[in-house]
């Protein structure tokens, strides 16, 4: 029941990530074929099958395919072959997709991130090419109420209280790119039963789920307790992204989810983080996973949420649901909340498919709630199957997953859009290689580059970039604007991100020095160097005196204490200090 914080970074908008490094790849002409392996595809077991795999696609699935002459066959002997992975229900952001990618999760819907992500994630999803990513479909922002859950991480983000306001409050989401919407009704109650949080009233969640409907687009609706979940699908919810645990529902309230034909995300996994059950420890002590966790993820998943009163009982009352839902015919899909402390992307794709063994569906049965179910249900038509036409996002593993759902965690191989996937800790990173960096794309500040200040926090900075007035037809980049009380530390200036996401990693172990050239108002400058494991650790720090003239700026990247160029994640200058306006230009970027 909670939606994760984004990463600590200086940021006000992410810039929208780059281009796939490779181009030329988005029609590949990779031909390959698995031979007499077992095949689950999505909804049956083919006991011994040949898949062949052409162009980024499924070509032929059967036991009698023939394999061309000159295509590399891979022997599935003792093996089995699953689509891609799904997971219904992560907060992406930083690192994620990449991270979703390496244990076999090839897609992810995600119910809260930055909207300024969803244009390139949506045409990296219509591509085939050669990536390093999970794909992502997302709701973007939230639909809560002032005060309500999704306001607590301290960026502003729109709210709805004016059922009134409903259909503009969705058109806008839509017109951000959010895939489908989600709305959030939750009272977060202590344990008197006392709520804590504002939630959407009644008129504005049933407005706005009409409102979705209106547009073509599904309506999930965040719960945790069974009156919500009960006022939900009386309001037309398409599907409930928790199963509740606070009692043992109603059979006359799971009739009615089937009834309206609603599917359920449970999130087994996040609900047994907050019972401090230890799932995140032991999956991440799994020989099988151990050495394929970055170290955020095994953070994450040896600390789960600490457990309060009352919270074991929420567990085993979201199992009993799900069970009873599964008997009942309700869609389950797949989904594990990652984000959230005692999960990690992808890795807990595998605890949840267990967890909903656990709670009484078959192997086969859980294996379809984590590939063709999420895939029918949220329109996803190129994937969640093995079949000819579909794309080749696939997942190798030792075993048979289908007797033993725990085999899924003994992964042999994956494929995206038909490319071997490196699972190495680190592999895949974007490299940053030394030379100049542009500053421009077609007249506007390039894709590395984005505006920053405190209004992530709470603050009231405001920042923006354009083009300076240069010398001899030179066009250095602009940061202006204002530093305005209300941040503990306000600041205002410009981010540059050398990875291929927003404050995800790229190895610049290549790369010595930064050298830049500024100048502008007599105000003093802080330049920031994040990098490691995640955004959290001490960044490195210089201070730049800055003046009405050009000056050269040269930094020590490769000696400079708290850099990590195996993992540097983004470079900020920033104005701080008093309030006023400020205003400085950049120029000859260069990593050398």
């Amino acid at each position: 029941a909670f939606a994760a914080q984004p990463p600590t970074a200086a940021a006000q908008t992410p810039a929208p990530a780059a281009a796939p490094a490779d181009p030329s790849a988005s029609a590949p002409s990779l031909q390959f074929a698995i031979r007499q392996v077992r095949v689950f595809d999505g909804e049956r077991v083919l006991p011994s099958a040949t898949v062949l795999v052409r162009d980024g696609l499924i070509a032929e699935v059967g036991a009698k395919v023939k394999v061309p002459d000159g295509v590399p066959v891979l022997d599935g002997a003792g093996q089995t072959l699953l689509p891609g992975l799904i997971d219904s229900h992560v907060h992406s952001w930083g690192d994620a997709r990449g991270d979703a990618l390496r244990f076999g999760v090839t897609t992810e819907l995600d119910m809260f991130t930055d909207h300024h992500l969803l244009a390139t994630a949506k045409s990296e999803r219509e591509s085939r090419a050669k990536t390093t990513q999970a794909d992502l479909w997302s709701a973007g922002t939230l639909v809560t109420a002032k005060g309500g859950h999704g306001t607590e991480y301290g960026f502003a983000i729109p709210t709805l209280d004016d059922p009134a306001q409903a259909q503009a409050f969705v058109d806008a989401r839509i017109d951000e790119g959010s895939d489908y919407i989600k709305l959030v009704l939750e009272q977060s109650r202590d344990a008197h039963g006392k709520a804590r949080m504002a939630t959407l009233s009644e008129p504005a969640l049933r407005a706005a789920i009409q409102a979705a409907h209106a547009r073509k687009r599904l309506a999930v609706v965040h719960v945790s307790l069974e009156e919500e979940a009960a006022l939900a699908i009386d309001a037309g919810a398409d599907g409930l992204v928790h199963v509740n645990g606070d009692r043992i529902d109603d059979p006359k309230l799971i009739a009615e989810i089937k009834r309206h034909r609603a599917f359920v995300v449970p999130t087994l996994t996040v609900m047994a983080s907050v019972a401090g059950s230890g799932e995140g420890a032991r999956l991440a002590a799994d020989p099988r996973v151990a050495p394929w966790l970055q170290p955020p993820q095994k953070t994450m998943l040896d600390n789960g949420f600490k457990a309060g009163a009352g919270v074991a009982d929420r567990l085993r009352n979201s199992m009993e649901n799900v069970r009873a839902l599964h008997a009942a015919g309700v869609p389950l899909l797949a989904g594990t909340d990652a984000g959230n402390p005692g999960t990690a992307h992808g890795a807990s794709e595998h605890n949840e498919l267990d967890l909903l063994v656990r709670a009484g569906l078959s192997p086969v049965e859980a294996l379809r709630a984590a590939t063709s179910v999420p895939a029918r249900s949220f329109k996803l038509d190129d994937r969640g199957r093995i079949a000819p036409g579909l794309r080749a996002d696939l997942l190798l593993v030792d075993g048979d997953p289908t007797t033993d759902i725990t085999a899924t965690r003994a992964v042999r191989a994956i494929w995206k859009n038909g490319y071997s996937i490196a699972r190495a800790v680190g592999a895949g990173l974007p490299q940053v290689k030394p030379g100049p960096v542009a500053l421009f794309k077609d007249g506007k500040p390039g894709p590395s580059w984005m505006a920053s200040n405190d209004a992530y926090l709470g603050g009231k900075s405001s920042a923006r970039l354009l083009a300076g007035q240069g010398e001899g037809g030179s066009v250095p980049l602009a940061a202006q604007g204002e530093i305005a009380a209300g941040a503990a530390q306000p600041w205002g200036g410009l981010m540059f991100i050398p990875g291929s996401v927003p404050l995800g990693a790229a190895d610049a172990r290549a790369v010595h020095e930064l050298s830049f050239r500024v100048r502008g108002q007599a105000r003093s400058l802080t330049l920031l160097v994040f990098s490691g494991a995640d955004m959290s650790g001490q960044p490195g720090l210089q201070i730049i005196q800055n003046t009405a003239q050009w000056q050269q700026v040269r930094v020590p990247l490769a000696s400079m204490p708290n850099v990590d160029l195996s993992r540097l994640r983004a470079i900020a200058l920033s104005a701080s200090g008093e309030p006023g306006p400020f205003s400085f230009e950049i120029e000859a970027f260069e990593l050398r």
